[in-house]
């Protein structure tokens, strides 16, 4: 069953700011990036279960560890129901585990 992917303000802000920091050093570095995430995101639409819980206590709640180069970046996402999911927020790996 596929999901509809959706993505909150601040979640898009999260990947325009990681885009626009790595476009400043390397633009091609800074699309690959940017497609690695679409590509891992793609993912979620028929997988959404299959990535690590955040919180056990809300089980819908889970993170995707999208893997870049030597570190990657992490999603924080949420299961709505049987057809949606939603990114909440997106981090590089070594930046603080706050969203």
């Amino acid at each position: 069953m596929s999901h509809r992917l959706r993505l909150t303000r601040a979640a898009a802000e999260d990947l325009q700011r990681r885009f626009d920091f790595l476009a400043e050093q390397d633009l091609a570095l800074a699309m690959q990036a940017r497609a690695a995430i679409t590509q891992a995101s793609d993912f979620l639409i028929t997988f959404p279960f299959a990535c690590r819980k955040a919180d056990r206590s809300r089980p819908w709640l889970r993170e995707m560890v999208i893997s870049f180069g030597h570190a990657g970046y992490v999603a924080l996402y949420e299961i709505d129901d049987d057809e949606t999911v939603t990114i909440l927020a997106v981090r590089h790996q070594r930046e603080d585990d706050r969203y």
